[in-house]
């Protein structure tokens, strides 16, 4: 039976602890670029760089964490001093003539790839913000803002970006409806606006209406363009950890709006999202499922990578907080006991990425231009700081 304040107490000062004595001071380390500027992501085990390529977004991912940890941990001004030179690199390097960013840059900055998707530009906007909110420093708020527009004429005008698929291939895609609705409320805390709280009921419009799906108890990865279900392999995809983060963004919302019906929501797509994701056989969050439990398409389906779990640990610890049920407190308990046994790295320090089904480690790389310094850092702050606030009273249930 779990005693809620002595189990949130220890949670609490175990994120804080492992954030700042092994996360962060592992990037800033082994990672950190003080001669260019930025990070580098594609670290060995032991820190060692395997590869001096900069992915785009983690600059912002990086920039953001330190900004954010320095915003809710501790002042700590090496932090602050990592997310200037950090974005100050991507303002210097990582942005084309067309204002558009690049997916890959060398060490010191010049182009290698460019892809049709804008998530550098969503990452490189919160970093902005969140750094404006550590420094008062009103001009990149207003950087952020001006991106978070670019970003929406980028995905509303035809021609911008190269279609994913051939011109009759119609489809709405999960990802980005679900991102834009924390890039808007990151860009909200320092230069609120009309169109960012457009952006965030138009994101949770489209996730009730298009990507719901009752008939599976699930929110699919991609749908037609009015929601319909589409039965291809790929259409069919589950993503577990996607529609686990989607739903404590929701309930992030539901929380500052005091809003009971998105709390609802957000609930629903958590526990469907659970039955769908929680390996009975092993534990912790699989990477992907099929609706119809068909095999899926994806040759990682079965694995178990670093980022579900740290999804899955914030969701149901926020489920906690907003309504009091203990179902959620046991399920907080079951993915950090999994978690916590396989993926730190007890002998050089941060997290693997990647695991097996069984939890052994698939390799040992702690980086790569897909995995870095943002999920295990965000997720240390955000639940240390729930940890805090149930514990002092700051935040109500809504039910």
């Amino acid at each position: 039976m779990i005693d809620p304040k002595q189990y949130l107490q220890e949670w609490a000062d175990r994120y804080k602890e492992d954030l700042t004595g092994d996360i962060m001071p592992f990037w800033l380390r082994h990672g950190w670029d003080q001669t260019h500027g930025g990070v580098y992501t594609c670290l060995n085990r032991d820190g060692s760089i395997m590869d001096t390529t900069k992915s785009v977004w983690f600059q912002g991912r990086f920039a953001f964490s330190c900004a954010f940890a320095y915003n809710n941990i501790e002042k700590n001004p090496q932090w602050l001093q990592a997310a200037k030179t950090t974005l100050d690199f991507i303002e210097r390097c990582c942005f084309d003539n067309d204002g558009r960013m690049f997916f890959s840059v060398t060490a010191d900055g010049r182009p290698l790839r460019k892809r049709r998707y804008v998530f550098s530009e969503t990452f490189a906007a919160i970093a902005m913000a969140e750094y404006a909110l550590a420094t008062n420093d009103q001009s990149y708020a207003e950087k952020s803002f001006c991106l978070f527009k670019d970003i929406r004429r980028f995905l509303d005008t035809p021609g911008i970006l190269e279609p994913k698929y051939e011109s009759e291939v119609r489809l709405r895609g999960h990802s980005i409806v679900m991102i834009l609705i924390n890039v808007a409320s990151r860009i909200r805390n320092v230069c609120p606006h009309p169109l960012l709280e457009e952006q965030i009921s138009d994101s949770i419009r489209q996730l009730r209406h298009y990507f719901m799906h009752p008939e599976f108890e699930a929110l699919l990865e991609s749908v037609g363009p009015n929601g319909e279900f589409i039965d291809t392999n790929m259409t069919r995809t589950i993503n577990p950890g996607h529609c686990i983060e989607t739903s404590w963004f929701l309930m992030e919302e539901a929380r500052i709006k005091q809003d009971r019906e998105l709390l609802e929501t957000a609930l629903t797509i958590l526990d469907w999202s659970w039955q769908w994701g929680w390996d009975e056989k092993y534990g912790g969050i699989i990477n992907f499922r099929d609706c119809k439990n068909l095999p899926p398409q994806d040759y990682s389906q079965d694995m178990k990578f670093w980022w579900p779990q740290c999804e899955a640990i914030i969701a149901n610890l926020y489920a906690y907080a907003l309504t009091g049920d203990m179902k959620y407190l046991e399920r907080h308990r079951q993915i950090s006991d999994w978690t916590y046994v396989h993926f730190p790295d007890p002998l050089y320090g941060e997290w693997y990425g990647y695991l097996h089904r069984d939890g052994g480690v698939a390799q040992e790389a702690k980086g790569n231009l897909y995995k870095g310094p943002f999920h295990v850092p965000r997720m240390m702050v955000i639940a240390h700081t729930l940890c805090q606030d149930i514990l002092s009273d700051n935040i109500k249930s809504l039910l």
